[in-house]
């Protein structure tokens, strides 16, 4: 079984997506277990601190490297060959082809989850990799775990159900998008199916498909 876990000090905000379509159905059915470390535990003194003002001055607060190392230390406990990732803007970018380069390997996931100005950077002894969605910021890094753990989950065997449905998916080779598809009704409001794919010719269709892939590539990606 797979184990992602996410230090966050924000756990309920995993519950709609943890708990719902595939994720759900990939833990019901024991592929994988998704869980939830709270940073707030591991906080320092009565008041269970985190954060703290940066060295050097600045705005905002940085996440203290004391409760995330404990957090770290915790979730190692809980999966020992796991491999530690901070969501960060710094991180390399993630791709179709790193997700199932993910789904492929049998180690669990611990994901780091920044708030506020980010996080003291010792913890970066603990990591292993730093990862990112885009060339944007967020309030914090749970949206992008959750992300990354939903492209990863859905192409780990047997949770589409599907043997071939990830195959034919936009950027399944790294680089090309998926092409249009329709189901019934054949007309509707005057829009109706591509004759080519009422055809029952396999290899015309095959081409189409390719033809439509390339074009839709061309047009929407850089």
């Amino acid at each position: 079984m797979r184990k992602f876990q996410v230090i966050t000090l924000f756990p309920e905000m995993t519950t709609g997506v943890f708990n719902n379509s595939m994720m759900w159905k990939a833990q019901k059915d024991g592929i994988v277990e998704l869980t939830t470390v709270n940073l707030r535990e591991f906080g320092l003194g009565s008041r269970r601190q985190v954060d703290d003002t940066p060295y050097g001055g600045g705005d905002g607060m940085l996440l203290m490297v004391e409760p995330l190392w404990k957090a770290v230390e915790f979730a190692k406990s809980q999966d020992e060959t796991a491999k530690v990732v901070l969501m960060s803007p710094r991180g390399q970018r993630w791709r179709q082809t790193k997700a199932q380069e993910e789904a492929d390997d049998d180690r669990g996931v611990i994901f780091i989850c920044g708030r506020y100005e980010g996080v003291d950077e010792r913890i970066l002894e603990l990591v292993d990799e730093q990862w990112s969605i885009g060339d944007f910021v967020l309030t914090g890094g749970e949206l992008a775990a959750m992300m990354m753990i939903d492209s990863i989950v859905r192409l780990i065997p047997g949770v589409l159900g599907g043997e071939k449905s990830a195959e034919i998916e936009s950027f399944s080779d790294g680089e090309t998008l998926e092409f249009p598809q329709y189901t019934r009704p054949e007309e509707f409001k005057g829009l109706r199916v591509p004759d080519v794919l009422l055809s029952g010719h396999h290899g015309n269709i095959a081409r189409w498909r390719a033809e439509q892939s390339q074009m839709l590539t061309k047009k929407n990606t850089p």
